[in-house]
């Protein structure tokens, strides 16, 4: 997610032009190596298909297409909306996975996976990951691995080959997400430039209150290219509420 700020869009899309060329340049062989160090292993407790563990499942457009076809329903606008113009529009990177009411993934049934053959990227990936955020002093490094030691089985034995496999499909994963959210930026940018809009942030925390009131508002989803425009309330985040 990126946070909102006060900065031109165009100071963010250098910034996260930066971060996409770190992913490029990280090195697999390090990637690699602390992928076997950590020797991860799923137990298939399912936690981590629960908003306790992740708070959302962001989609890829690749993963969107997909769900579109397998359950079209199940799709909703990506939460923490980045941007919110004067007309009281919000506008979002792509889509997530709407929950259950528990929390719960809404293809996990019965502890499982229901479309895992067709799983999402990042269902693929995780728990690897490959991007710098801050830790708990406030120090920005390149973080690998999530949720380490809250799930799964650790010190495993991982064949090399499937190290280098992993390696190579995690810094895909976030070449693919910096991509797209760049592609969001340079899109919503233009948009703004050719409609003489801005972001508004007075604007954007009083239809905050109105959605989390249980109002109706209209987010622009940043899809293939596009915004795809979605009309919700934020019971529709949750699958079965009415």
């Amino acid at each position: 997610m990126i946070k909102l700020t006060s900065r031109p869009i165009e100071s963010l899309i250098i910034q996260k032009k930066e971060e996409l060329q770190g992913v490029i340049d990280y090195p697999d062989v390090k990637l690699s190596s602390i992928i076997r160090e950590i020797g991860f292993k799923c137990d298939l407790c399912a936690k981590c298909c629960t908003a306790e563990f992740n708070d959302h499942v962001f989609l890829l457009d690749t993963d969107a297409a997909r769900i579109k076809q397998i359950a079209p329903d199940a799709l909703i606008p990506a939460p923490y909306y980045e941007f919110c113009d004067r007309e009281g529009r919000f506008y979002v990177s792509g889509y997530a996975l709407k929950s259950r009411p528990d929390g719960s993934c809404i293809f996990l049934e019965q502890g499982r996976c229901s479309i895992y053959s067709q799983r999402l990227t990042i269902c693929r990936i995780y728990p690897y990951m490959l991007h710098r955020e801050a830790d708990e002093d406030g120090n920005m490094d390149w973080r690998q691995i999530s949720g380490l030691n809250e799930h799964g089985c650790y010190h495993t034995v991982v064949e090399d080959g499937q190290c280098r496999q992993i390696a190579e499909e995690t810094k895909e994963y976030e070449i693919a997400f910096l991509e797209q959210e760049i592609g969001f930026l340079e899109a919503v940018d233009v948009h703004f430039g050719e409609n003489k809009l801005r972001h508004v942030q007075g604007i954007y925390d009083k239809q905050m209150r109105h959605f989390q009131n249980g109002g109706v508002i209209e987010v622009l989803v940043y899809y293939d290219g596009g915004f795809d425009k979605n009309l919700i309330r934020i019971s529709d985040y949750v699958s079965g509420s009415v």
